[in-house]
This record gives structure tokens, sequence and C-alpha cells, in this order.
């Protein structure tokens, strides 16, 4: 059979190469889109950042500009000054290729000020396009001088008063009535809280879906703001801005640590900004005028242990001007100060995204009853159920049944159960305010027992940070699916305005370790760079000033030591974000952080051989230490924290070099290669054999992966590990450091076919041992649960940790083989890795160029190859391993060795088996 070798390439890609054109005029009739502002926002309100970035896309390959040579940016403080005399900024003609991170360079942006902005572009024939669109900056309160408001609280919560711990664990609520005889132009609310809160005006609550604002920072640093646009809520004449607030993450406690419950009181700050129509201003500002009390319904909030409502306490109409609030104390009030920063939020923050209904109800006795949701996930019900006056309804949660029983131990001491106490019988509805919960299974108990449950009693929202998830990878496997939307719950479940490590145990910290493996295949599944930022900005906050970095971010005391593996995400997240956005920002504001947290290393080192403890490859299979010491594996402690140390040495330096720090570079890289030199001469001997610890497939994988053995030694050090897969069945052997490493390291490897076998395996440990026992997210442990057995009886047994996750990023960068052969994907490398146990695979992602598409299908000893590169993009493609291309008939050149260089455009190509190759070991079976 003559096999025929079709490429597909777009009109316009043959015009760029040929410098023809079918434009008639000098102006295109297209313009940019998908304009943004710094880490993806769209028209923000209460935007945060001084000199924000640019970023914009070209049109459609079908427009004809297929690169830019040429941009303009215009900013104004009115539409009319943007049309005819930008007032803020004009960049003028800027000769660069750049649609991403482009600095504004105007006149100081202040405060509140709303400015317009539009772009232009010009295309790779010098052809201008149209203005974009045109897009909105408002900002918020840069600077705590901007605020006039005070932290308010209940009389009762004042600390000179020594409040128990109950009074600081029970919400408060607060009035403020108001009087507009005018007409509104605009009116904004800047509010923020020592604690979690919710806000109203007139009764309305203006914060919508968003959940447990403002979040969690390093609260003696700073403490982020929001920004709402309540112009349309308020009234002419009588009006009330009322709120609640509680602990959260301020005053709750950390893991078993009940003694810092509730030791901080809650404080709520608020300042509604009102501009009417004849250009006069108002401002009502939380001070000594307002009314607070605690006799409301939610008489109990924490995040880790639930809520306690009780409707005797209900107070109908509090959120209305009408309502008598006689009853009601005067707050206390503190002031401002400089030296916690009131800041704009950085990111978007948690919502409630989706809503769930049971997939079954079991009533398990009289007034009980388990509802499944048939996923894992994190929010809250909402309940419509029927109840008996006096009697306590209870709602616990659960992740899986252990032997078919309702199962919470994995929780630990996180009580984790929601109580409603109703004032008479009928019907109650009701949703938990201030706190959330990890689960798949809800028990309700409580309820009126002459009632049969149903589905429709209760429902599940999802909350989790608002990020886009691009939902960008499908394949013919059934469960290779199933482990990608798996992976994308976990993302949602553990993006909870922090990188959380788990939603429902009593931890639900930002676990730097666990950062380091996920933060680059959540970049590829969702749009969650500005998560990730803000999140860095609280690691720098916390860094010590001998550049000690804590384990988790943001850092309550529990835990005083750092770790090789965790603190290194000082120079992984900074190095990883950059290369996968293009971002130099992000490197400018780590710089310093980086270099102090080398430093710190070099202080737990002796000879260039770090001493610095670590957890270890934490929860490594089959580890031959027992007890507590098994988590943290067999490969040894140093070998781990030199191997970290020379990478985060390399890390600073590859950033030094990028910002021209040439002396730091210098200094750096010989730095760096006496480290590696160490390394090699500690560690291993002659042979390669591993002399201190065990030999682990984890001492290999970060030799490898990290550049630890010389360019000679490396076949050798690959044998040796893949000796070792081979000794376990080719079963993986590696915990949280390790398994990061493994896929990557086998393709350069040229073992590509391991990384699918390791893939499809079935049993433990495996990622599909745990979808072979029903998970529906990823675990901590590789076997934390069985169909069989339940739970596993070592403990640490979250069902949901995104660590083992990490493998999605070889979804991208092995199977469809897109890889940034520059940051920011400026430059693509595609390299498919092609397996038999494959028949189809599809995905993409959005780089900051435009949607780079890559999907492969196999028929007999063939191959088709779709690629769609993006506008302003370059790409080389390379031929996949066992497979060869036909060019007689091609519309391009022939190939460069294994490879093919494109410009803009959709591709298909047509391959065939090379029969020279198909025996060899390396082709991917």
């Amino acid at each position: 059979m003559k096999f025929i070798i079709f490429i597909s390439i777009t009109l316009l890609v043959v015009q760029l190469i040929s410098g023809c054109s079918t434009k008639k005029n000098d102006t295109l009739n297209v313009h940019p889109v998908k304009l943004k502002v710094g880490e993806g926002f769209v028209n923000p309100l209460g935007y945060y950042e001084k000199e924000p970035r640019f970023s914009w896309k070209l049109p459609s390959i079908d427009s004809g500009s297929l690169t830019q040579s040429a941009y303009q940016i215009q900013l104004a403080t009115s539409l009319k000054q943007l049309r005819f005399s930008p007032d803020k900024w004009d960049s003028g003609k800027i000769v660069s290729s750049s649609t991403s991170w482009v600095t504004y360079k105007g006149h100081p942006l202040r405060s509140r000020e709303k400015v317009f902005w539009r772009v232009r572009v010009w295309d790779q024939l010098g052809e201008m396009s149209e203005w974009s669109p045109t897009q909105t900056i408002e900002m918020g309160l840069l600077q705590n001088s901007d605020w006039v408001a005070k932290w308010i609280g209940a009389a009762t919560t004042d600390t000179h008063l020594a409040p128990s711990q109950e009074v600081l664990a029970t919400p408060q609520y607060f009035r403020k009535p108001f009087t507009i005889s005018s007409e509104i132009q605009k009116a904004r609310l800047y509010v923020t809280a020592k604690g979690v809160f919710k806000v109203f005006i007139n009764g309305e609550d203006v914060s919508k879906a968003d959940v447990l604002t403002p979040g969690w920072t390093p609260y003696q640093q700073r403490i982020e703001t929001l920004t709402y646009d309540v112009t349309r809520q308020l009234n002419l004449y009588e009006n009330v801005i009322s709120s609640s607030i509680a602990g959260g993450w301020y005053s709750g406690r950390v893991a078993g640590l009940l003694d810092t419950d509730h030791k901080q009181s809650p404080r709520l700050l608020a300042q509604l900004e009102i501009t009417y129509v004849d250009g006069s201003k108002e401002v009502i500002a939380s001070d000594g005028t307002w009314k607070a009390t605690q006799e409301g319904p939610i008489r109990f909030a924490s995040n880790y242990d639930g809520e306690r409502y009780d409707q005797n306490y209900e107070m109908p109409g509090w959120k209305t001007p009408s309502y008598n609030d006689g009853s009601w104390s005067k707050v206390i009030t503190e002031d401002v100060l400089q030296s916690i920063h009131l800041r704009p939020k950085r990111h978007l923050p948690v919502r409630e995204i989706e809503t769930l209904n049971p997939v079954s109800v079991t009533q398990t006795k009289p007034g009980t009853a388990v509802f499944d949701f048939g996923q894992n996930m994190v929010g809250v019900p909402s309940l419509s159920l029927p109840v008996t006056k006096g009697k306590q309804v209870a709602i616990r949660y659960a992740e899986a049944l252990h032997k078919g029983e309702f199962y919470t131990e994995n929780y630990r001491s996180a009580h984790s159960t929601d109580y409603y106490l109703p004032v008479k019988s009928g019907v109650i509805n009701y949703k938990p305010t201030f706190t959330f919960h990890g689960y798949r299974y809800v028990e309700v108990s409580g309820f009126d027992e002459t009632k049969i449950p149903n589905a429709n009693w209760i429902s599940a929202n999802v909350q989790h940070s608002d990020i886009e998830l691009y939902k960008n990878f499908t394949s013919s496997n059934a469960k290779l699916n199933k482990l990608f939307e798996n992976i994308n719950w976990g993302l949602k479940s553990n993006f909870f305005d922090i990188p959380l490590d788990c939603p429902q145990r009593d931890e639900r910290l930002g676990w730097t370790g666990d950062a380091n493996a996920f933060v680059t295949p959540s970049l590829y599944m969702s749009d969650s760079y500005g998560f990730w930022s803000a999140w860095l900005k609280s690691l720098r906050e916390e860094q010590t000033v001998d550049g000690f970095v804590p384990l988790y971010i943001p850092y309550v005391k529990w835990i005083d030591w750092t770790s090789s593996g965790w603190g290194d995400a000082a120079t992984i997240l900074p190095w990883e974000l950059y290369t996968m956005t293009g971002d130099v920002k992000i490197l400018e504001d780590s710089y310093a952080s980086m270099k102090a947290w080398v430093e710190y290393h070099k202080s737990e080192a002796k000879g260039y051989v770090s001493h610095m403890k670590t957890f270890g490859d934490w929860l490594q299979p089959y580890p031959e230490a027992e007890g507590k010491g098994a988590n943290r594996g067999d490969t040894d402690f140093s070998l781990i924290s030199t191997a970290f140390f020379a990478r985060s040495v390399e890390m600073t330096a590859k950033t030094a070099k990028e910002l021209n720090k040439v002396r730091d570079y210098k200094a750096l890289s010989v730095l760096h290669a006496k480290i590696t030199k160490a390394f090699r001469d500690t560690f291993f001997d002659s042979g390669l054999n591993v002399t201190k610890g065990k030999s682990t497939q984890t001492a290999y994988l970060l030799s490898l992966a990290y550049n630890l053995i010389p360019e000679n030694e490396r076949p050798q050090a690959q044998e040796k590990l893949i000796a070792l897969l081979e000794a376990s069945d080719m079963h993986l052997r590696t915990g949280f450091l390790g398994t990061p490493l493994l896929a990557e390291t086998l393709q350069n490897a040229g073992r590509s076919d391991l990384v699918y076998e390791l893939i499809f395996k079935e049993t433990y440990p495996s990622w599909f041992y745990s979808i072979n026992n029903g998970a529906t997210t990823t675990w901590e442990r590789w076997n934390s649960y069985s169909s069989e057995d339940g739970f596993n009886p070592q403990g640490m047994n979250s069902l949901n940790h995104y660590a083992y996750g990490t493998i999605s990023k070889w979804f991208y960068e092995g199977i469809l083989g897109i890889k940034p052969a520059k940051p920011g994907f400026k430059e693509i490398t595609i390299a498919p890795q092609i397996t038999t146990k494959l028949d189809f695979v599809e995905g993409s992602y959005p780089t900051p160029q435009g949607e780079v598409k890559v999907s492969w299908s196999k028929e007999k000893s063939s191959l088709k190859l779709k690629v769609v590169i993006p506008n302003n993009s370059t790409a080389k493609i390379i031929i996949p391993v066992g497979y060869k291309l036909d060019d007689a008939k091609s519309a391009v050149s022939k190939p460069i060795s294994n490879s093919l260089n494109l410009l803009p455009g959709n591709y298909q190509f047509h391959f065939i088996a090379d029969s020279s190759i198909k025996g060899s070991k390396h082709f991917a079976s």
C-alpha cells in the first residue's frame, strides 16, 4: 500500500512564506483580541498594580496577521480623551513582537482612578490593525492612607475584656443606617476583615458568590481588600449597610492546636464612597457610629469544625433600613496601622462555581440519611429539609465509606459538622456561611422521622478560587481520561484562596513541597498564574531575614523548621512561572528572595553537601523503615538536600542571567559547579552505585533531572534507574519528591515506553490503582483507600491531595509533546510521544500568544498528526520516534534531521512507520 503524505497549510502561511499579500490597503480590518491586565484580569475593579502590565492576542490566523512587528497602547481618563488626546499614556509605535506583559509607562495611576485603554498592532507586512475594543481599569485603594475607616468589632470582643474562645468564635453582626438625598453617579464599597465577611446593602448581598473573603494572607504584614460596585443597590433616602464576620483563617487554629483556636478578635473594615451627579462626594466609613451584636443566628463558625445555626436567634429584617437595632450596642474601634499593609486582592476570590446533586440516598436509621454526590469536592451544601421543633439537625461529611460505614477518622481533629436548631416544625432552608468542607458523602440526622429522605433535600455547592479550568486533554483511553478528570477535581478542591495540601482534615495549609510538584501541571490545566503569583508574594513576606522559608504559607506557628524540597519553592516557583508565562516581573519580584534562600541553603551545608532537615521523599511506597520514619522514604536525606541545594542555585543563576546580573550569575555558576562535584563525589562510587543510604529510584531521578551527573555518565545512571524499575515489576517507588521527575527523566532517556507502562499500571502503586478503587480525585498516599479494606490504617489518608496529579504535566509535554522552547512559548517544541496503548489523543494549551493545538491518531502503521501553531509564534515539530515523513509531495521543505520548523498556521501531517526503528527498545510500545 502506498502512503500519501498530506500536509495542509493555510493559504495565509503560504502567503507569508512567499511574501505575498491579498490586502488592498494599509489598514487591517481586524484588531487585537483577548485584552488582559496583569495576571489575567479583564476590566478589573479594584485593581492592585500601580504600573499595570498589558497583554493581548493577535486576531485569528484567518485574518492574515500572523506575527506582530509593532504595537501602540493608549490610556486615558475618559473615552473622549482616549479617542482624541490620551492624557495618561500614549506609547507611540513601539517596534516589538511582544504581546504580553507590556509595562505601563505613563502618568502615575492613583487610588480609585478609572482609566480606559486600547491597543493596536502592525503585522509582519507593516500593516496597521484597527484599535481594539476599549477596556477599563479601575484602581482599588492602593495605600493605607486612603482609608478613613476604622476597624470595628462588637463590644463583647474587646481584647481588654479578655473575651473567651466561645465569644471570639461567635460571629459578629454590624449595621450602619444612612440617608441619601441626591442622585448618585457611582458608589464603591471598599471592604475587608480580620477574619472573613459577608456584606450587604439594603439586604442585597453585594459579594454574591464570593466565599470567605478576603482570603488568607500573612495577616501581620498584609490584608487584602475587595472593591464592589454598589451603585444600583443604593436607594434615594433610607439605606443601610450591614455585615457579618467570623474568624476564618485569622483566628482559627492550625492542625490539632486547640489552644490557639479563636484567640484573636475578628474585625471589619468598610468604606462606602458615594459620588453624586453634582460632583459632591460622601464617605460612609466603619467607625464608632456603627452598631453590633453577637446575638445572631450563627452561634459558632470554624473552618475545621463547621458552623452552628440556631433559628431562635434569627433577626428578621436586620439587613434592611427599617430594622430596629435598639438592642444592639455601639462598636469598639481600632486604628488602621501603617505596619499592616491594606492592599487590593491580587487574584479572584473563592466563589461558588457549580452545583451537584446526589447520585443516591440511603436511610441508615430513622431520622438519619447518607447522601452520596458521587464526587469528592469542596464547599458547603444547601439543604431544604423537614425538621421538628427543638430537635437539632447534624450535618456530617466524609470522603468515603469505610467498609460501608460513614467514616470521619481521616479528618483527625477536624469536627467538620454543621448543626441547625429549628424553632418550629416544617421545612428549613440552610446553607453554611462561614466554613467549608471536603467531602463526597453527607450524613444528615435529626430531620423529621416521619419523612422519607429524597435527593431533593440537598445539593452541593462546589467552591474554589475563581480560575478557569481549560479541560484541554482527551484520549481514546477511558481510564486516562478519568485520571485527568480526577486531577482537575484535585486542583479545584485545593485551590482555595491559597494552594492547600488537602481541604478536609485539620491541616488545609499551603505546603510548599506540594506546590513545587504541581505548579507547572496546574498552569497547563488552568488560568492560575494570578493565583500562584499572589501566593508567592505571601511566601516572600513570610521568609525571614536569614532566608528561612517556612514549610507552609501563610505561616502559623506549628512546625518551626524548614525542609529541602519544600522551602525550595522560593526558587522553583518563580522560575517555573516565568518559563510558562514569559513574565519577567515574577523574577524581578522574587530575585532577592531566591538569593536569600540560597544563602540559607549555604548555611546548612558543609563542603557543599547540604545537611538541611527534610521530609524526604514523602510517602514513598514500600519503605524499609517502620513507624513515622517510614513516611520519609528510603532516599538519603543529605542526598536529597544537596540535590535541591544545587537546583535552587541553578534556578537563581538562570534568573540572574535573565535579569542581566552578570556578577551574580558568574558567582552562582561557580557555586553550582562545586555543589555538583560534591554531589557526585559524595553519594556515588565510580560505578555510579549509591554510597549513602539506599539505592532508590528517587536518588537517580534527582541526579538525572537536576543534571548532577556528568554527561558521559548519564547513560549509566539511566540504566541504573531503569534497572530499579524493572526490579519493582515496572512500578514506581517514588513519593512527593521523586514522582514529579519520573516522566520527563525517562523521556529524556528515550524510554517514553516506560512512562506509559507506569501510567497504565493497574496495581499498587499506580495512578490507575486509585481509579480502580473508586477515586474521583488524587490521593495523598498511593494506597490511601481500597474498595475492599477501606482506609489505610497507616494514616495520612487524604483522598483529595493534588501532589501526585503532577503526572498531568506529561499529558501535555509528553503525550501531546507541547513544551516551551523559550519562556512564554514564543518558540514551541512539539514532540508527541506515540504509543500502542492509545489510538487517539487531542489537547491544547492557551499560550500567551494564542492556543497551540495537537492531536494524533493511529491507523495500523500510519500516524496522522494535526497541529495548530498560534500567531506570533514559531514551532519545531520533532518527528515521532518510530515514524518517518515521506515528503515526496510535501508543500514544505524536507525535514532538518528529525524535525520540521513551522510558522503560524494549521497543519496536518501523515507519517508512516519506519521499519528500521520499530524494533528498537525506545519505541513507545
